[in-house]
């Protein structure tokens, strides 16, 4: 009896980390989704656009502290330092990045998951 070998299943995990305020914290996003060719991939593009749109627009405001990196295709890594400034603009654009890819992964289930983390401070 033949064995096959195991399929590699292709996602994206995305992990978002908010503070006890729902201010964004971190987002993390590794992998690929899978759903088609290299540089054809509407799943990967559409991570890529969400996750690349909320570090221009974060890092683009004096007030906070934002790093980011993407040391080799198919990761992301973004965290901001300062929650305490400019929270309202913060806050909007957590939940832009929050809906948008907990969205993505409702349409797309088999090519994203989606974790978020509340931090639990003492203060």
């Amino acid at each position: 009896m033949e064995h096959e070998p195991p399929r590699f299943v292709s996602m994206i995990s995305i992990e978002l980390c908010l503070d006890k305020a729902g201010l964004l914290r971190s987002c993390r996003a590794s992998g690929h989704a899978g759903a088609g060719k290299k540089g054809e991939d509407i799943v990967c593009a559409a991570v890529s656009m969400l996750t690349r749109t909320a570090y221009t627009v974060l890092s683009g405001r004096k007030e906070l502290i934002v790093h980011a990196e993407a040391p080799k295709r198919g990761e992301f890594r973004m965290e901001i330092d300062n929650t305490e400034a400019d929270k309202e603009f913060l806050l909007a654009a957590g939940i832009f990045l929050r809906e948008g890819l907990v969205s993505l992964s409702a349409e797309y289930p088999n090519h994203v998951t989606i974790r978020i983390e509340r931090e639990h401070l003492d203060s």
